[in-house]
């Protein structure tokens, strides 16, 4: 059996029946997302009907469920997001920037996911105050999107922010000031103390007492990665973008083995570097997948500063992308241009050569969740 017959479609689907029963306390958003990836793909959840007036061929497409959970239409999701981010760049170098938390915090995100905003509003703060601190009559605003993953490497709860930032920044007066020097113990020690701050005013005197301790465990405060990239993100954005702006929680080639009760992943250590591999039962590889699914309407990414809105020096920025290549790569973003793309396949043209035309739609369900634009087609009937 090769890697590319395990999916985690294929283990929710043997399993997901057998996980309700053990009465977990699931919110709502999960069982509905699961739902969802389970049922991907089936024609009697809604298709798309093609025929082709010269060999009388018809060819119906069943809809994708377009949840940001399921491994295929997430990336669809991620390179729809790409586009849309990279076409609000400024044609600069940016950063890379990781904020993380001690492993005394991660059950507070888990226990109540409001808290989770409090991430990006902590790691804003970090970065709006020291720019400001710069010149305080420029107040030097950068441009940052800053994206909340909830996982590590081994699918653990692990809440974390990832950031690309602008080396640089724009000012009342100066157009554009390139910063290129970010001190790391500056970054760690405000990032603590905002985090906590923001924490304790949330959860009140109960956490008084934990706050304290952190400052006395963590003296260089909470780790922050910071280091100058290698090469510039600048040039390669879009998939700079997609790696770390839609990166899912666990990708089906890290699946080693599925033996329809186990299941065998592998990650590499962040610590060294090690491959490690672990095997969890179909339950237990679940519950840590599950767990990284987001409430409904809960924003994974967020723009700050220049991104966020129009500046006073706005008009004078170079943008990374040309409205031409804007335009070239939204008319390349449908299902049928990918594929075309990916596998050089037109997914609508006949066994004839023809082009098949579009016929209608078809849903057994009035309110389905798989209506949106047309996926890659599954079945073919002669």
């Amino acid at each position: 059996m090769s890697n590319k017959s395990f999916t985690i479609k294929q283990i929710l689907a043997d399993h997901w029946d057998n996980f309700l029963t053990l009465k977990y306390d699931l919110r709502p958003a999960i069982p509905k997302n699961v739902e969802k990836v389970i049922h991907c793909g089936d024609p009697s959840f809604g298709h798309a009907l093609y025929f082709c007036d010269q060999c009388e061929n018809f060819k119906y497409v069943p809809f994708r469920c377009k949840s940001r959970f399921c491994n295929t239409c997430g990336a669809s999701y991620v390179s729809d997001r790409a586009i849309s981010i990279s076409s609000k760049l400024i044609n600069c170098t940016h950063r890379h920037l990781v904020f993380t938390i001690p492993s005394e915090l991660r059950n507070f995100f888990r226990l109540d996911r409001s808290l989770l905003n409090i991430l990006f509003e902590a790691s804003s703060q970090t970065i709006f105050a020291w720019f400001h601190n710069l010149n305080k009559s420029e107040h030097f605003t950068p441009g940052f999107i800053s994206t909340l993953h909830t996982f590590g490497r081994d699918l653990k709860w692990n809440p974390h922010i990832h950031m690309i930032i602008t080396e640089g920044a724009s000012g009342n007066n100066t157009i554009w000031r390139h910063i290129h020097h970010i001190p790391f113990s500056m970054l760690r020690k405000r990032w603590q103390a905002t985090l906590l701050d923001l924490l304790h005013k949330k959860l009140g005197s109960r956490f008084y007492s934990l706050k304290s301790k952190l400052f006395l465990s963590f003296k260089k405060g909470f780790y922050v990665y910071a280091k100058k990239e290698k090469k510039s993100i600048a040039k390669n954005s879009i998939d700079y973008i997609v790696r770390y702006t839609g990166k899912p929680a666990m990708a089906q080639s890290r699946i080693l083995n599925y033996d329809g009760n186990f299941v065998t992943f592998y990650y590499d250590r962040h610590e060294d570097g090690k491959r490690v591999t672990e095997k969890l039962s179909a339950i237990e590889f679940i519950k840590r997948l599950i767990v990284h699914i987001p409430d409904e309407q809960f924003k994974m990414v967020r723009y700050y500063g220049l991104y966020a809105k129009r500046h006073k020096h706005s008009s004078k920025f170079i943008l990374l992308l040309s409205p031409a290549k804007k335009r070239f790569l939204r008319k390349h973003s449908n299902w049928r241009a990918r594929i075309l793309i990916a596998f050089g396949i037109d997914p609508i043209r006949c066994s004839c050569g023809h082009i098949m035309e579009f016929v209608d739609i078809f849903t057994s369900k009035k309110s389905s969740p798989f209506l949106a634009d047309l996926p890659p087609p599954a079945y073919n009937v002669s």
